[in-house]
């Protein structure tokens, strides 16, 4: 067993907590879908900003240009940014997948105040931490973004790399998808701009992303066991993180509390 599954195994009970979480036995009809997707919605900017993050540091976006360090981590991440940043939004034109997500949640009729009033804040020049203490969103939501950007900004690369790799969208399980499909077929086809998201991250993530971003923490942690402890330790805390999250919105949709963050 080489190291990137060694650490998937020792990584596999966080892994099942969120696949098998009984938040998607929760969501059963249209409210409960658009209680989850207001929350979701910040783990999908979230994972936007860790890539960023990567693509800062291991690709040439500094003027005067110079010549990158890493050219193996160059190229996957700015393989993976064309993908999330700019995919094929089915109608001909091009989007990020927050794009999608976000459109997805107008089409359904889920209120996206929350989410836009965070990144209005950012666009008006207010830092990170006043922005988001600054809106009404869940103690797991805002502790979840302030983790992330707590590695941001003083996390080393491994530990970003990690955060992004084990903590992405792959952890929506199949039974998610039918879900949403039988709710879409419930609902005239309200949840076809959703499905579509789910579609491309499914296929980007399965067929390009997931196994670049598994050669990504292979180059950078190489045969060093500390470097490999420590994109363990970070991927742990990203999980724990998403399932302090699962639970939250599980709460909410179980007590059908009125659709907020």
């Amino acid at each position: 067993m080489n190291q990137i599954d060694s650490l998937k195994q020792n990584l596999g009970p966080y892994r099942r907590q969120l696949i098998e979480h009984p938040l998607y036995d929760a969501i059963g009809n249209l409210t409960a879908l658009r209680i989850f997707m207001q929350h979701h919605v910040f783990a999908v900017w979230d994972f936007m900003s860790l890539l960023k993050a990567l693509q800062q540091r291991f690709t040439g976006l500094q003027t005067p240009w110079l010549p990158v360090h890493n050219k193996l981590a160059c190229r996957l991440i700015n393989e993976i940014v064309l993908g999330e940043e700019s995919d094929e939004d089915g109608t001909g034109e091009y989007a990020s997948h927050f794009d999608l997500y976000h459109q997805a949640m107008q089409t359904c009729g889920c209120e996206t105040f929350h989410i836009d009033q965070l990144i209005e804040r950012l666009r008006n020049g207010s830092d990170l931490e006043s922005a988001v203490s600054g809106i009404d969103i869940s103690p797991a939501t805002k502790q979840f973004i302030m983790s992330t950007f707590a590695w941001i900004q003083q996390g080393s690369d491994i530990e970003i790399a990690a955060a992004f790799t084990f903590g992405r969208e792959d952890l929506l399980p199949d039974v998610f998808r039918k879900i949403v499909g039988q709710i879409d077929r419930e609902e005239s086809g309200q949840l076809q701009p959703f499905l579509y998201y789910l579609d491309r991250h499914i296929e980007l993530d399965e067929d390009r992303h997931g196994p670049m971003a598994d050669r990504l923490m292979a180059d950078l942690c190489g045969d060093d066991p500390e470097s490999w402890k420590l994109a363990e330790q970070a991927a742990i805390r990203a999980l724990q993180l998403r399932i302090n999250l699962w639970d939250e919105i599980t709460a909410k949709v179980v007590t059908r509390s009125p659709a907020s963050c």
